[in-house]
């Protein structure tokens, strides 16, 4: 390559996000401007196999555009050369995939609807004119509609939609920037095909996108497919509809996403900030958690007693257009699926579990492969914090700084679950999966596993589970572990939360706070409000919330005041106890004796902030994960900080004092000052344990780690040390197996 003139050849396998992004096209480009002959193929496994050949000048041109032209969704993780014989290659071409693994790379997740296809989806002059499948090399569905790698149409859902003249047209001119091989195009004559339906299958005459809108706008409830999903689709506008939707899902309380036509529509009704306003234009487009406006004009029973609501944009054209034909340009665009089922993917689930809940059916003809739930994240405290990962970020792996990993498996923990696959330097998670105490969610978590096993060539060495027993998770791992003849290794709830965040930032040693609902702790307690020191394999807990009775186990979770009760009795009498609870006799009678047998405890901030929102009369029956909490938060806001210590005693953080001091003040101060003071408080409590370690950063994780006043607490008070939370996984449950499978990487 040095001599100019003098002729080279040489294969280059190119590793990242690679395939189904647009670029082969791209490279063919490349080479045609550069004047290299060759050819570009996909490989078996996802990655992108380049032959060229030409001078040092020419090699050197095509580099140089290959490193800095990329398509805007690609990304380049690692490029090997290796100088071939030169054999006089003529011309340049796509060449046909290969099944061939030679360097591992990424499943290109399902991007949003991109500004130049939309453009053309609303030109009148245009022929995809109101065509609501339009995609091109840099948007679209991917993961959700692909069989197998390499990423080639033949793979894909859209193998059933042969390409018409025009689009074939397209696909073979080298010109065409955006659609020369790419592998979903379509158009009205090839493409996917909209019906619309009534619950009972009966064909509905008309335009399906006017009728459906018509439809809600009148207040039904409309079942609409998207990409990896179906989703429930009613008027935010409408409190009766809402209310029946309610009804008809049994989610009395359970927010709703709303899903608009525009960031400016989205104002409207919700703050937004800078941050928040990139991550909802993103190609990603999650739902964000934003705080509501005063003047918040959509129903009160979208999101009751929260501060919040999740807002997203538009991500094809589909909802794009039903959005655009509605008066006001929002609708409520929740996960279809029945209350404890996975989100339904295809029509016959619809009609045989929706049917009840939902009054029509919108969907088209395109399979969906793989199911994937919307991705949520929120802001808090300036921190961008993942709540479920899933569509536009799952499957990316993640590469984990200075580990390498043997072939391992981690099926996460129980609720809100994702599992993980390990090799190399890289950790792949799954799509959100879901409560795996549901056996079609603890089918589909197999499945995935599986699924990406097979698609890098992994045979797992280790198999990683949560230590709790109970999980039917657990019971996976073991399954797994004996199917592939693998070591299986348990690993604490808490610690996993931590090496979550240690994974991510590259960490082998350090300080964790890992606070959540309750996790099996390892001298048999439920704990959930821990500060974890660790090294490698090695970890100790220093310090935790003051262990209270959990006498009836999850019941408490479910009724907060039994959880109050039980923290009132850490210094008062039953007697006391009756009037601050309102809890029946008998029930007391009962918490009493099993106290005084002093059984299960817990250390969990989960159930502190439960009886702390029972306590303030915020919520006193959870109906969905972690409602008591985030009613709480909500009930802070606006409040101001107070006097008050919740004070380290030994190796206890004393929550019991902190409803001590709400009685002593009560009346005194509004419910919002309490409510902000308790949860800013015991953050700050946690962290000045966690300093007494002198640690150079703290590492925070778990569920209620995105809670805004007590991250607050916490990074207030820090003096200076760094705290660290996760960036690409969920601070909750759906994070856990990046921790799991990075323990891997410690043992001997």
């Amino acid at each position: 390559m040095e001599i100019m003139g003098n002729l080279k050849s040489y294969k280059v396998v190119i590793s990242g996000l690679v395939q189904g992004v647009g670029f082969r096209p791209f490279v063919y480009r490349v080479a045609k401007a550069s004047k290299v002959n060759g050819y570009v193929k996909n490989l078996g496994g996802s990655e992108v196999e380049v032959r060229i050949e030409g001078d040092s000048h020419q090699i050197g041109e095509f580099l140089h555009l290959l490193f800095t032209k990329l398509p805007p969704p690609a990304r380049i993780e690692s490029v090997r050369m290796e100088e071939e014989e030169f054999s006089g290659l003529e011309g340049f071409s796509i060449a046909p995939s290969g099944n061939l693994m030679r360097e591992p790379s990424q499943i290109p997740p399902d991007l949003a609807v991109c500004d130049e296809c939309m453009r053309e989806v609303l030109d009148p002059k245009d022929r995809r004119y109101h065509y609501p499948f339009n995609s091109c090399a840099y948007c679209g569905p991917r993961f959700s509609m692909l069989y197998k790698v390499p990423y080639d149409r033949e793979n894909t859902a859209m193998r059933d939609f042969p390409l018409c003249d025009l689009c074939s047209k397209e696909y073979y001119d080298s010109e065409n920037e955006r659609r020369f091989d790419a592998q979903g195009i379509s158009c009205p004559s090839c493409g996917p095909k909209l019906f619309l339906e009534t619950i009972d299958g009966e064909g509905v005459d008309g335009d399906p996108i006017e009728v459906t809108a018509k439809l809600l706008s009148e207040g039904y409830v409309v079942a609409v497919k998207g990409i990896g999903g179906f989703h429930i689709a009613v008027d935010p506008f409408n409190d009766d509809v809402v209310l029946k939707l309610r009804e008809r899902k049994n989610r009395p309380q359970q927010p709703f996403a709303v899903m608009a036509l525009s960031l400016n529509e989205v104002k409207r009704h919700a703050y937004v900030s800078k941050v928040e306003e990139d991550l909802l234009t993103s190609p990603e487009r999650p739902i964000v958690l934003l705080k509501k406006r005063e003047d918040y004009s959509l129903s009160r029973f979208l999101s009751p007693g929260l501060d919040r609501e999740g807002f997203f944009l538009y991500y094809t054209p589909l909802h794009y257009l039903l959005l655009e034909r509605l008066g006001k340009h929002v609708l409520v665009m929740t996960s279809g699926n029945k209350h404890g089922f996975p989100m339904c993917t295809d029509e016959r689930c619809v009609k045989e579990r929706l049917k009840g809940v939902v009054d029509f059916v919108l969907y088209h003809n395109r399979k969906i492969v793989n199911r994937v739930d919307d991705s949520v994240v929120r802001v808090s405290n300036n921190r961008v914090l993942m709540i479920r990962r899933s569509r536009g970020y799952a499957p990316l792996w993640i590469k984990v700084k200075g580990r390498r990993f043997v072939h391992s498996m981690a099926v996460g923990a129980e609720l809100q679950n994702a599992g993980a696959v390990g090799f190399d330097d890289k950790v792949v998670l799954t799509q959100y999966i879901g409560d795996t105490d549901d056996l079609e969610s603890l089918e589909d978590l197999e499945k995935y596993l599986e699924f990406f096993s097979k698609l890098y060539s992994l045979r797992p060495k280790i198999v990683v589970s949560d230590k709790n027993p109970g999980y039917q998770s657990s019971y996976l791992a073991q399954k797994l572990a004996e199917r592939y003849n693998a070591e299986l290794v348990r690993i604490q709830h808490h610690y996993a939360h931590v090496l979550s965040v240690a994974a991510d930032h590259g960490l082998e040693e350090g300080v964790g706070i890992a606070i959540d609902g309750i996790g099996y702790g390892d001298d048999g307690n439920a704990w959930g409000g821990e500060v974890i020191k660790f090294s490698g394999e090695k970890y100790e807990r220093i310090y935790h919330l003051r262990y209270v009775p959990y006498v009836g186990g999850d019941v408490n979770a479910l009724r907060p005041k039994r959880m109050l009760a039980l923290f009132l009795s850490q210094f008062m009498g039953f007697d006391e106890i009756s009037g601050l609870t309102g809890l029946k006799d008998v029930e007391l009678a009962f918490l009493e004796k099993a106290v005084k047998r002093r059984g299960l405890m817990t250390s969990s901030l989960g159930r502190f902030l439960d009886a702390v929102s029972a306590f303030l009369g915020i919520c006193n029956l959870r109906t969905y994960e972690g409602e008591p909490a985030m009613k709480l938060e909500a009930s802070a806001m606006g409040g101001k900080l107070l006097d008050m210590e919740i004070p380290l005693v030994g190796e206890e953080i004393d929550t019991v004092r902190a409803f001590q001091w709400m009685i002593e003040n009560w009346g005194k101060y509004r419910v919002n000052d309490l409510a902000y003071t308790v949860q800013y408080k015991v953050g700050e409590a946690l962290v000045k344990a966690a300093l007494k370690l002198s640690p150079e950063s703290i590492l925070v994780s778990g569920g209620a780690a995105v809670n805004e006043y007590v991250l607050k607490g916490i990074a207030e008070n820090s003096e200076g040390v760094p705290v660290l939370t996760p960036r690409r996984v969920p601070a909750g449950d759906g994070g856990i197996a990046l921790g799991q499978i990075y323990y891997t990487t410690f043992m001997s």
